[in-house]
């Protein structure tokens, strides 16, 4: 059974740091790309990842996160993680990590096969 497990998410305020956190089990985690997306109610879903991490290590952001968060994956413990520095109410959303067969950092969200449950994120000014 495929599981990927989100968590970190938090209440924080306008400035503040979080560090995500999502166990991947069931799939082999060195054969997939790995992104996290995010979602608010009655917003339109961005299509792509925010941040994706290949096979091998490379890594791609969204223009809306670039210089702020970092993705990084740990092999040893299949967990890939988010780090989210400066984060402003407009980071406030639903968190989810994804799993991809291959190439994600073209991909939109459809194209990626496994997803966790998420973890909610709330920035206050």
């Amino acid at each position: 059974q495929v599981q990927l497990a989100e968590s970190g998410g938090d209440s924080v305020q306008f400035g503040g740091s979080l560090n995500l956190s999502c166990v991947v089990s069931g799939i082999p985690f060195g054969d997939y790309c790995l992104g996290w997306f995010r979602m608010v109610p009655g917003v339109e879903r961005e299509l792509g990842a925010i941040a994706g991490i290949s096979e091998i290590g490379t890594t791609s952001y969204a223009d809306s996160v670039k210089g702020r968060f970092t993705i990084a994956q740990d092999s040893a413990n299949n967990t890939v993680y988010l780090q989210m520095n400066s984060l402003t109410p407009e980071d406030t959303a639903m968190y989810y990590c994804a799993a991809h067969g291959g190439d994600c950092f073209e991909s939109k969200f459809w194209g990626f096969a496994y997803w966790g449950k998420g973890t909610q994120v709330t920035v206050s000014s």
